[in-house]
């Protein structure tokens, strides 16, 4: 669920440096590559952008969303297609939704894939969803471990990311759990440095106006509204278009609506239009209906696809 800043998401299961760059000629210059998605720099400078002006409106309105022909739901209906007919229609209901793309470590080449996925989405007059999943101390050494080994290389890859996207149209979802999780395993200080590295890559993004951004705020029974608010301002909501919700949990909608009311107003969004209620923007598949969130409630390892469980979701 995106809220307006809100996003409601549907259907959890279960609980490197890019290619290094090539310089010659005159003065350093380097040389055009015959490879579109060659990320272009090895290391991307950090600088600091000018603030992004506050969106308005719903982003939405208007906009397809792309369908992953190639997400694991897709490949499993078609692997079981004719052994399995009737479960392979069911599983089709899934793989045939929009849903996000989830970005971490796994990704070799951050640069490339996303210049890639989003070169085929604007073939096909659609806008890509992404989630980046990929911050220092990523799910506090949980289910999902992982994530960059510090600030820097967090600040370089939102960067390649940015430059990967250029002047097209994505959505990118800003880290699941990072806000909610925060007083779970980081001390005061790293706290602010984590607000203030979501604040970057939200000021990062923000510099394309066809980058919309939304920052993963947990769900409606986690933590209080007032504490969620109070961290969204720290972490940027004031330039982003709002704040996800739900993203790998079961939470009904109407709870997380009402939840997301009151922490947009006490962050201070405005509303937008139009999903049958002005203050939710859309409601989006983020976390891939099938693919496990880690082996507690016997699921398999995060990631991998869980047939059966999709099915059932699916029916």
């Amino acid at each position: 669920m995106l809220l307006a800043g809100l996003a409601v998401a549907f259907a959890a299961v279960g609980c490197s440096a890019g290619a290094p760059s090539q310089s010659g000629g005159a003065a350093g210059a380097k040389p055009p590559s015959a490879n579109p998605y060659l990320d272009p720099e090895e290391q991307f400078p950090i600088t600091n952008p000018p603030a992004a002006q506050k969106p308005t409106g719903n982003p939405f309105q208007g906009v397809k969303l792309w369908i992953d022909p190639e997400s694991l739901a897709m490949l499993r209906a078609n692997a079981i297609r004719a052994a399995e007919p009737a479960n392979a229609a069911i599983l089709d209901k899934v793989a045939k939704q929009p849903m996000a793309l989830w970005l971490g470590e796994w990704n070799s080449n951050i640069y490339r894939i996303v210049q890639h996925v989003v070169g085929k989405a604007k073939a096909e007059g659609a806008v890509p969803v992404f989630v980046a999943y990929n911050v220092p101390g990523r799910d506090c050494g949980q289910h999902s471990a992982g994530g960059l080994a510090d600030d820097d290389a967090y600040k370089r890859w939102i960067r390649r990311i940015a430059a990967a996207i250029d002047k097209d149209s994505a959505v990118i979802i800003l880290e699941p759990d990072a806000l909610p999780l925060l007083d779970k395993c980081l001390n005061p200080e790293q706290q602010e440095q984590r607000m203030a590295l979501i604040k970057d890559a939200v000021r990062v993004l923000r510099q394309n106006p066809k980058t919309i951004v939304y920052i993963d705020s947990g769900h409606a029974v986690w933590k209080p509204a007032e504490i969620m608010a109070e961290r969204l301002k720290k972490a940027g909501i004031d330039e982003a278009h709002g704040f996800a919700l739900n993203t790998s949990n079961y939470g009904p909608t109407d709870q997380n609506i009402a939840f997301g009311k009151k922490v947009s107003s006490l962050a201070g969004n405005a509303p937008t239009t139009d999903t049958g209620d002005p203050i939710v923007d859309a409601f989006l598949w983020l976390k891939r209906p099938g693919e496990s969130d880690g082996e507690c409630n016997g699921g398999p390892k995060a990631g991998v696809f869980w047939t059966e469980r999709a099915i059932e979701l699916a029916k």
